[in-house]
Protein backbone atom coordinates (compact mmCIF):
# COMPACT_ATOMS: atom_id res chain seq x y z
CA UNK A 1 0.00 0.00 0.00
CA UNK A 2 1.01 3.10 -0.84
CA UNK A 3 1.99 5.29 2.39
CA UNK A 4 0.63 9.07 2.50
CA UNK A 5 2.12 11.79 4.03
CA UNK A 6 -0.36 14.61 4.59
CA UNK A 7 1.34 18.21 5.69
CA UNK A 8 0.74 22.28 5.69
CA UNK A 9 1.11 25.11 7.52
CA UNK A 10 -1.03 25.93 10.52
CA UNK A 11 -3.09 23.15 11.47
CA UNK A 12 -4.32 22.58 7.40
CA UNK A 13 -2.66 18.97 8.00
CA UNK A 14 -4.47 18.27 11.34
CA UNK A 15 -8.01 19.67 10.12
CA UNK A 16 -8.16 17.97 6.81
CA UNK A 17 -7.04 14.64 8.67
CA UNK A 18 -9.62 14.87 11.42
CA UNK A 19 -12.34 15.88 8.29
CA UNK A 20 -10.74 12.65 6.44
CA UNK A 21 -11.29 10.90 9.23
CA UNK A 22 -15.10 11.92 9.88
CA UNK A 23 -15.55 11.34 6.23
CA UNK A 24 -13.85 7.70 4.94
CA UNK A 25 -12.72 7.11 8.88
CA UNK A 26 -9.17 6.37 10.40
CA UNK A 27 -6.77 5.03 7.67
CA UNK A 28 -3.60 2.66 7.64
CA UNK A 29 -0.17 4.06 6.80
CA UNK A 30 -1.21 7.76 7.09
CA UNK A 31 0.51 10.81 8.82
CA UNK A 32 0.07 14.46 9.02
CA UNK A 33 2.23 17.14 10.36
CA UNK A 34 1.26 20.38 10.83
CA UNK A 35 3.99 23.54 10.06
CA UNK A 36 3.08 25.94 12.78
CA UNK A 37 4.85 29.59 13.06
CA UNK A 38 6.67 28.70 15.77
CA UNK A 39 8.41 25.69 14.17
CA UNK A 40 11.56 25.11 12.32
CA UNK A 41 12.19 24.02 8.80
CA UNK A 42 14.56 21.41 11.09
CA UNK A 43 11.60 20.56 13.20
CA UNK A 44 9.68 20.10 10.56
CA UNK A 45 12.28 18.31 8.57
CA UNK A 46 13.09 15.61 11.27
CA UNK A 47 8.97 14.78 11.48
CA UNK A 48 9.02 14.14 7.91
CA UNK A 49 11.95 11.76 7.84
CA UNK A 50 10.00 10.53 11.51
CA UNK A 51 6.76 10.00 9.30
CA UNK A 52 8.90 8.41 6.59
CA UNK A 53 10.67 5.88 8.06
CA UNK A 54 7.30 4.61 10.70
CA UNK A 55 4.83 4.50 7.59
CA UNK A 56 7.12 3.27 4.64
CA UNK A 57 5.69 0.01 2.97
CA UNK A 58 8.29 -0.17 0.32
CA UNK A 59 5.76 0.58 -2.32
CA UNK A 60 6.06 4.20 -2.41
CA UNK A 61 5.65 7.34 -0.08
CA UNK A 62 3.32 10.57 -1.55
CA UNK A 63 3.50 13.80 0.29
CA UNK A 64 0.62 16.17 -0.25
CA UNK A 65 1.09 19.09 1.03
CA UNK A 66 -0.72 23.11 1.06
CA UNK A 67 1.18 25.50 -0.69
CA UNK A 68 3.65 25.30 -3.93
CA UNK A 69 6.61 26.45 -3.17
CA UNK A 70 6.47 26.54 0.82
CA UNK A 71 8.13 25.08 3.68
CA UNK A 72 6.10 21.59 3.98
CA UNK A 73 6.31 21.52 -0.01
CA UNK A 74 10.35 21.82 0.16
CA UNK A 75 11.09 19.93 2.30
CA UNK A 76 9.27 16.97 0.74
CA UNK A 77 11.02 18.00 -2.30
CA UNK A 78 14.15 17.89 -0.58
CA UNK A 79 13.23 14.41 0.75
CA UNK A 80 11.95 13.04 -2.61
CA UNK A 81 15.09 13.90 -4.31
CA UNK A 82 16.90 11.37 -1.71
CA UNK A 83 15.00 8.35 -2.82
CA UNK A 84 13.21 7.23 -6.11
CA UNK A 85 10.15 6.17 -4.60
CA UNK A 86 8.64 9.68 -3.15
CA UNK A 87 6.39 12.02 -5.00
CA UNK A 88 5.17 15.03 -3.91
CA UNK A 89 1.92 16.20 -4.78
CA UNK A 90 0.93 20.28 -4.03
CA UNK A 91 -2.04 22.32 -3.97
CA UNK A 92 -3.78 19.06 -1.93
CA UNK A 93 -7.58 19.50 -0.96
CA UNK A 94 -10.33 17.42 1.16
CA UNK A 95 -12.12 15.87 -1.96
CA UNK A 96 -7.95 15.20 -3.44
CA UNK A 97 -7.17 13.37 0.07
CA UNK A 98 -10.01 11.60 0.80
CA UNK A 99 -10.58 10.13 -2.83
CA UNK A 100 -6.89 9.35 -3.17
CA UNK A 101 -6.27 7.58 0.85
CA UNK A 102 -9.66 5.09 -1.20
CA UNK A 103 -7.77 4.45 -4.23
CA UNK A 104 -4.16 3.97 -3.68
CA UNK A 105 -4.29 0.18 -3.32
CA UNK A 106 -5.02 -0.18 -6.77
CA UNK A 107 -2.29 2.30 -8.15
CA UNK A 108 1.47 2.40 -8.65
CA UNK A 109 3.04 5.68 -7.69
CA UNK A 110 3.22 7.44 -10.49
CA UNK A 111 -0.59 6.92 -11.23
CA UNK A 112 -1.19 8.26 -8.00
CA UNK A 113 0.53 11.25 -8.36
CA UNK A 114 -0.97 11.58 -11.68
CA UNK A 115 -4.70 10.90 -10.52
CA UNK A 116 -4.42 13.16 -7.20
CA UNK A 117 -3.72 16.18 -9.40
CA UNK A 118 -6.26 15.46 -11.79
CA UNK A 119 -8.56 14.67 -8.15
CA UNK A 120 -7.88 17.97 -7.32
CA UNK A 121 -8.75 19.45 -10.04
CA UNK A 122 -12.03 17.81 -10.23
CA UNK A 123 -12.84 19.32 -7.07
CA UNK A 124 -12.66 22.35 -8.22
CA UNK A 125 -15.46 24.24 -9.11
CA UNK A 126 -19.01 26.00 -8.91
CA UNK A 127 -22.51 25.59 -8.23
CA UNK A 128 -23.32 27.23 -11.51
CA UNK A 129 -20.91 24.94 -13.71
CA UNK A 130 -21.73 21.71 -12.07
CA UNK A 131 -25.72 23.14 -12.54
CA UNK A 132 -24.49 23.63 -16.51
CA UNK A 133 -23.22 20.29 -16.46
CA UNK A 134 -26.15 18.09 -14.90
CA UNK A 135 -28.29 20.33 -17.61
CA UNK A 136 -25.90 19.48 -20.59
CA UNK A 137 -26.23 15.61 -19.66
CA UNK A 138 -29.71 15.90 -19.42
CA UNK A 139 -30.20 16.79 -22.46
CA UNK A 140 -27.88 14.35 -24.12
CA UNK A 141 -30.10 11.84 -22.56
CA UNK A 142 -33.72 13.09 -23.78
CA UNK A 143 -31.32 13.50 -27.09
CA UNK A 144 -30.52 9.93 -26.84
CA UNK A 145 -34.19 9.11 -26.40
CA UNK A 146 -33.54 7.49 -23.13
Amino acid sequence: MIAVILSGHGGFASGVAKAIFQVIGEQPQFKFIDFPEEATTLQFEAQMREAIAEIDSGEGIVCLTDLLGGTPFRTASLLSQERDDIEVVTGTNLQMAAEMLLERNELKLIEFRDQAVKCGHRGITSLAAEMSAKETHQEEVEEDGI
